[in-house]
């Protein structure tokens, strides 16, 4: 998913999502750096999404050991 960053409004940053939609976005999500006019990107991680799901798992099983 393609955003871009419209404005700055206090703790939130404005993003224009693909839909030409706006919503507001905590600005503990942007990152560093980040100026009025870029465009982030958001994706699914599917190895590191496996990873930690295998290490919550294993986190798991260790309890009853």
């Amino acid at each position: 998913m393609r955003i871009i960053i419209d404005r700055f409004e206090g703790d939130f940053a404005v993003v224009e999502l693909e839909d030409k939609s706006f919503v507001d976005m905590p600005l503990k999500l942007i990152p560093e750096g980040a100026k009025e006019g870029d465009i982030l990107e958001i994706e699914i991680n599917r190895e590191e999404t496996e990873k930690l799901h295998e290490e919550r798992k294993n986190k798991w099983l260790g309890l009853w050991d």
